[in-house]
């Protein structure tokens, strides 16, 4: 079982981990030995409550597909099982994130000394304006 939190545990079967080889530098150590992991988690078929899963399916991350399908490739480590433990911490990371709930922002009202510096800077605005207007004195050009 893997503990999300202190009342969400999900079971081991339902996530599924493969191997696969890593990617970039690595010499022949790339080549031969698959210390990738991908781990794969469907959404809709866990054991979660169905209000987590509609959070999380309304998650806006590039590692959720359309199937609600939550993909992970850890390749940080040169060792499987530090790979193995650095995906389940992500995995981990983002059910938190989709499982906590934002507040509502409540709308304040201005205090007192905001109006005053609001009204301040208008009429100091106001005043700079009128002053580009004409100043009574024309001239003709003959």
């Amino acid at each position: 079982m893997i503990k999300i939190n202190r009342n969400i545990e999900i079971p081991e079967t339902e996530i599924e981990m493969t191997a696969i080889r890593s990617q970039g530098k690595g010499g022949q150590n790339v080549n031969k030995v698959a210390t990738a992991i991908h781990l794969r988690f469907s959404i809709p078929d866990s054991s979660l409550p169905e209000e987590i899963k509609e959070r999380l399916l309304k998650i806006n991350d590039k590692r959720l597909t359309k199937d609600g399908v939550i993909v992970f490739k850890a390749q940080r480590f040169r060792t499987q099982e530090k790979n193995r433990e650095d995906a389940i911490n992500r995995f981990i990371e983002l059910i938190k994130k989709g499982i906590a709930v934002r507040k509502k922002r409540k709308p304040t009202k201005p205090t007192a000394g905001s109006k005053e510096k609001r009204l301040d800077s208008k009429a100091k605005r106001s005043k700079i304006k009128s002053l580009r207007g004409s100043s009574g004195i024309t001239i003709h050009g003959d």
